[in-house]
């Protein structure tokens, strides 16, 4: 490997590092320090600087790492695919598996995030949206409301499960149980 390439790769592994030690720790202390990000992720100061300039460049970067991996899952998903009240709650597991997975989404850490490009969420939207329509062309979603405001209120719901478990008034299997109940019975088409 020439030096090049070997200094390359070591700083592709201090920024991916820095990265990770981002997504763990503003987890659990939202307002570390850049410095504390450093050593979290065995790295020095400058180093972190180096690659994100500003706490909002690392935070853009966390947000765009999480949506990168949100999309690569729902990626796999065909919305074609099954039963649509099936298939829904497949799409909700996905949602729920990537907040598990990522507990920064569920403190105040990202709030007041700077605003990444809002087209990263068109292939999921898009995408569940297409899911809703054919549940709802065989009747066993509501046709009452668009599938675009069903889709949102569906992302719109995990995002309120997220916001009860920072606030601490729900625990995670509430949470969880409460965002799956409420979103099939927002789709259903037998709500009456």
């Amino acid at each position: 490997m020439s030096e090049l390439r070997a200094r390359r790769a070591d700083a592709e592994r201090s920024r991916a590092a820095v990265l990770q030690a981002a997504i763990d720790l503003l987890a659990e202390r939202p307002q570390a320090s850049m410095r504390d990000l450093a050593t979290a992720a065995g790295v020095a100061r400058q180093t972190v600087y180096a690659h994100y300039p500003t706490r909002e460049d690392l935070i853009a970067a966390v947000i765009g790492h999480i949506s990168a991996d949100l999309t690569s899952r729902v990626d796999r998903l065909d919305p074609e695919e099954g039963a649509p009240a099936e298939a829904l709650g497949q799409w909700l597991d996905l949602l729920w598996d990537v907040l598990a997975k990522y507990p920064i989404l569920h403190t105040d850490a990202l709030n007041g995030a700077p605003e990444l490009d809002p087209q990263r969420h068109v292939p999921i939207t898009d995408r569940l949206t297409r899911l809703i329509e054919r549940g709802q062309a065989v009747g066993e979603f509501d046709d009452r409301v668009p599938p675009p405001w069903l889709a949102a209120a569906v992302v719109g719901l995990i995002h309120v499960a997220a916001a009860e478990m920072a606030a601490g008034r729900i625990s995670t299997t509430d949470a969880r149980r409460a965002f799956r109940t409420s979103a099939l019975h927002l789709c259903r088409a037998d709500r009456g």
